[in-house]
């Protein structure tokens, strides 16, 4: 593990005197003054541990280690002052949140030990931080595997509305990308408590009953009681239960995260709107102007984005599979049905390898035919050539 240490000093004496005391023990970088610490972070980071004086021109150490705690938050920060008043030491740790307040002249001794613990609690954060971001990316690969087992027509649509978001975000150079790609996931999540023929309904354009339409718009609350049992995951059960309602972020949230779920509500609002309206033939410039018309407020980049968006065909090779051959990996072309009619795979699902039990399973009671539509990105071919 390349954990590296940054130290902050105004005078490049004095850096000089600290990497040759801890030369051959600890993975060193130094840095003249904030800006320079700032400029290092930039360029070199991330740091697993910034040591930084408190006395500097322009930027003392209380406001750098500040910054520092913002630009990058699992950085354990120590501060070293030659002046070490009460109130100067109560500013740094209130301020700066830092881990360690060390006086000048500080021995060797004590600043390994000190810098032996600060990479101890920075292992510790990056580790809880790893197995948080795990436990989440498991539990939505997990509800989106149920997804297409239980719904398949809800999920070809969640899969479909990601790729418009996908792309929506990458052009126009969005962060926080991943909730949106996980809200538009997690979107259909609430149709797993639906009636299939229901959902089934919506999206080949049957008009539905009063009664049915009144269960079928339970679904985003559904799934925002799913999600918002998963941690982390509040503000994507907050963007998933807005999806067709008016938007208004309140309560005690940072502006910022008010922002980005605001945002990503009204993104995932246009993208299901534009599959709907697509999917009934209409073109996408003019699917894009009349949604373009009812969200005057939004980026008129988002709907020149969903213009752009070419459908996928470029990259496949479509060809009929024995059942018994298809391998995870594979893109169903083909809505696959019963003989009754009941939806088994929607078009355009990705073969997972539950999907795959799924199918063969159905084949063997003689439920579904044993020839499906499949293809293949050219990756996976070329590969199979290598």
């Amino acid at each position: 593990m390349n954990e590296k240490i940054l130290l902050v000093d105004d005078e490049p004496a004095v850096l000089q005197g600290y990497q040759r005391l801890l030369r051959g023990e600890f993975n060193t970088d130094t840095a003249v003054g904030g800006m320079g610490a700032l400029i290092a972070l930039q360029n070199n980071g991330p740091y697993a541990v910034v040591v930084s004086d408190m006395r500097m021109p322009q930027m003392d150490g209380v406001e750098l280690l500040t910054k520092i705690k913002t630009l990058s938050p699992d950085t354990v920060r120590i501060m070293l002052t030659g002046n070490a008043d009460v109130q100067t030491a109560a500013k740094a740790v209130n301020e700066g949140n830092i881990f360690r307040f060390l006086t000048k002249p500080c021995d060797k001794e004590l600043m390994a030990t000190t810098l032996t613990a600060a990479l101890l609690q920075y292992r510790l954060v990056t580790a809880e931080k790893q197995l948080l971001e795990q436990t989440l990316s498991g539990s939505v690969q997990v509800l989106t595997e149920v997804l297409s087992l239980v719904n398949p027509a809800a999920f070809g649509r969640a899969a479909r509305a990601r790729r418009y978001i996908h792309h929506i975000v990458t052009r126009l150079s969005l962060g926080s990308h991943w909730k949106f790609d996980v809200a538009a996931m997690m979107s259909q999540l609430g149709c797993v408590a639906i009636a299939p023929e229901i959902i089934d309904g919506v999206y080949t354009g049957r008009e539905l009953s009063p009664q049915e339409q009144a269960q079928y718009e339970t679904h985003p609350m559904i799934a925002r009681d799913l999600l918002s049992k998963i941690p982390r995951m509040e503000p994507i059960a907050w963007i998933v239960a807005h999806q067709s309602k008016p938007i208004s972020v309140e309560g005690d949230i940072a502006d910022r995260d008010k922002a980005d779920m605001r945002l990503g509500a009204q993104i995932l609002q246009v993208a299901l709107a534009f599959d709907g309206l697509l999917r009934k033939g209409i073109s996408r410039v003019e699917v894009a102007t009349r949604l373009s018309r009812q969200h005057r407020g939004l980026d008129p980049r988002i709907f020149q984005a969903l213009v752009e968006l070419e459908p996928e065909a470029g990259d496949k090779q479509v060809r009929g599979v024995p059942i018994a051959e298809i391998l995870p990996g594979m893109i169903v072309e083909q809505e696959i049905r019963t003989g009754a009619g009941v939806l088994v795979v929607a078009k355009g699902q990705e073969v997972t390898s539950p999907l795959l039990l799924k199918l063969k399973n159905f084949h063997a009671a003689q439920a579904i035919e044993g020839t499906v539509q499949f293809s293949s990105p050219n990756t996976m071919a070329a590969s199979k050539k290598g």
